[in-house]
């Protein structure tokens, strides 16, 4: 389904400054699992065309030799690891160890040589070797693609721009189970932490 962005001029006066492509970037692949595009998963959103983009924009980043980073759920059996977080959200049993619905959609597997970063939480961030690895490989940049608008993308945009990165969320290339939130977290992004920005401005940019 296609799902609404932000306009350039909705923010109010004060807010919505863009931040700007730093000089080197990374592309951030957030939970783009099977549990979200499998129609018998719990977690199911409807995100296909969102996938469908974010593989675009990954493949371009390659292409131009700009750094891929992927996060991966995984949760220890019994979610011993995932707190009350395990309680709030019973559909993140699909994210067990082992689970067929853990792994990655083929469009956005990770190539040999790409970090990937497992996590328990929302944010890439919290509880994660990320930043460490951003840092180390002189990144100044995130470029976030992925699942879910309204929580893990959400979450981790925040956390990069308090780790001192500039995010970038790619409109087109995040996607939520419904689009209410998924629009009025662009919006919100847009306007106090983050670049939002359509997929061709950040394959532009990558490309350059």
């Amino acid at each position: 389904m296609t799902q609404p962005r932000p306009e350039p001029g909705d923010a109010p006066p004060g807010f919505g400054v863009r931040l700007g492509f730093g000089a080197t970037p990374a592309v951030l692949v957030v939970d783009v699992a099977m549990a979200y595009l499998d129609r018998a998963s719990p977690l199911y959103a409807g995100v296909e065309e969102a996938v469908a983009s974010a593989a675009r924009l990954v493949a371009a980043a390659r292409a131009a030799g700009v750094p891929v980073v992927h996060t991966k759920v995984v949760i220890a059996r019994g979610g011993a690891d995932a707190g009350h977080f395990w309680r709030k959200v019973p559909a993140l049993r699909v994210f067990e160890e082992g689970s067929p619905l853990a792994e990655p959609a083929p469009a956005l597997a990770p190539l040999p040589g790409e970090v990937v970063v497992t996590k328990q939480y929302a944010s890439a961030f919290f509880g994660t070797t990320l930043a460490s690895t951003l840092r180390a490989l002189g990144v100044d940049t995130v470029v976030l693609v992925g699942l879910t608008t309204s929580g893990c993308i959400r979450a981790s945009a925040v956390d990069a721009l308090q780790h001192g990165f500039v995010p970038v969320v790619v409109a087109d290339a995040v996607g939520d189970r419904d689009p209410r939130p998924h629009a009025a977290n662009l919006f919100d992004l847009g306007a106090k932490y983050a670049d939002v920005v359509t997929e061709a401005e950040a394959v532009a940019a990558l490309s350059r």
